[in-house]
């Protein structure tokens, strides 16, 4: 046997072990979701969505959990959107290519893989012992913010980096400045790729449970959080109050907090999807 077909049978192996194992991990899943749809779907009411938590299992709603999950949801979004796209509009028109730009491109991409614990403990010392926010909606969502920046901020210059030389050189032909440029062309070619990571770093923050015990979320919340500075509760972490439970009514009740929690996070990802379809068909190179 020559090396080519060495070459060639050992990447057929490949093919077909990876083929086996994404097989076998969408077996699981969906036998996942199969029991979780049997056993969840038929707790699902307007008086589940509508109802305060309770001890008692069949009044106990997720009323203060989905709200809770909305406020982190925005205020994340506020913190991190503005700050993640102008860092990545910095690092990829303004910023020096060097040895300096290079470590904060490693650094940045490193930091998009650090466990989500370690965001939680570094807002829990920041945040809330040091700035004293407490275990508040504000803290949690800068923390939430710290975890999906490096996500934003790659996702927007691999965005700005897709859009071709000939614009940005025909802009700069008619007499535009660089901002100008970066404002009116570059970012509204790039927008739909910009989007997908925004939500996609969104929708990774909604199922986030780790970095919110760390720095001091309640489990039980009997009121509906009403501003950024009180306490609160999120979908994650009462599906978690709930599996730790041992009566069997409490596992009903987490399973219906998945299925709604799945929702939204493939609602999240069906419309990251959408506008990346729709920017692709829109701007054709």
């Amino acid at each position: 046997m020559t090396n080519s077909e060495y070459n060639r049978y050992k990447d057929k192996a490949f093919q077909v072990f990876g083929i086996c194992c994404t097989f076998f991990g969408l077996v699981v899943l969906a036998i996942f979701l199969v029991d979780i749809l049997i056993e969840g779907m038929g707790r699902i009411n307007w008086e589940f969505i509508t109802s305060l938590p309770s001890r008692r299992a069949l009044r106990a709603g997720i009323l203060t959990a989905w709200t809770g999950t909305l406020w982190i949801l925005v205020l994340t979004a506020v913190i991190a959107i503005p700050l993640g796209v102008a860092a990545g509009v910095y690092l990829e028109e303004y910023a020096r290519k060097g040895r300096l730009s290079n470590i904060l491109e490693i650094n940045i991409s490193n930091l998009a893989g650090v466990p989500s614990i370690i965001y939680g403990l570094l807002g829990l010392e920041i945040f809330v012992r040091q700035m004293q926010l407490g275990a508040s909606l504000l803290a949690g969502a800068l923390t939430l913010s710290l975890l999906i920046l490096p996500i934003i901020i790659v996702t927007t210059r691999e965005a700005i980096k897709a859009v071709p030389r000939s614009i940005r050189d025909a802009s700069f032909a008619l007499g535009a400045s660089k901002w100008q440029t970066i404002w009116r062309q570059v970012l509204p070619a790039s927008v739909g790729g910009i989007m997908t990571g925004i939500i996609l770093a969104l929708s990774r923050a909604v199922g986030e449970a780790a970095p919110l015990i760390v720095i001091g979320a309640l489990a039980y919340v009997p009121f509906v959080a009403t501003g950024p500075m009180e306490e609160f509760t999120v979908l994650p972490i009462q599906i978690f109050n709930w599996v730790s439970r041992p009566q069997a009514d409490f596992l009903i009740n987490a399973a219906a907090a998945i299925i709604i929690l799945l929702f939204i996070t493939f609602l999240l990802n069906g419309v990251a999807v959408y506008l990346r379809y729709r920017q692709q068909r829109k701007v054709k190179w």
